[in-house]
C-alpha cells in the first residue's frame, strides 16, 4: 500500500464522519470538513434559518469536489 492509498482511506474515513455529522450537527460536519470559514457562518445562518436547509447546505461542502 503506497502513500496516496492511505490518503484516500482517510479522506473517505474524515467525509463518513463528516456526513453522518452533517445529518445531527450540520456546522460540525462543515467544520470538520472545510474547516472555520464563510462555509461555517453561511451553514450555520441556514441551519437557524431552518434545520433542513442547513443539511442541504453541509451535504454539498461536504461532497462538492475541491480541485
Amino acid at each position: 500500500m503506497n502513500d496516496n492509498e492511505v490518503t484516500k482511506q482517510e479522506i473517505d474515513e474524515v467525509s463518513l464522519i463528516a456526513i453522518l455529522l452533517a445529518f445531527f450537527m450540520p456546522p460540525i460536519g462543515v467544520a470538520i470538513k472545510d474547516g472555520i470559514g464563510v462555509s461555517l457562518i453561511i451553514n450555520i445562518i441556514l441551519t437557524f434559518l431552518g434545520f433542513l436547509p442547513g443539511v442541504i447546505h453541509a451535504l454539498y461542502v461536504i461532497l462538492r469536489k475541491k480541485v
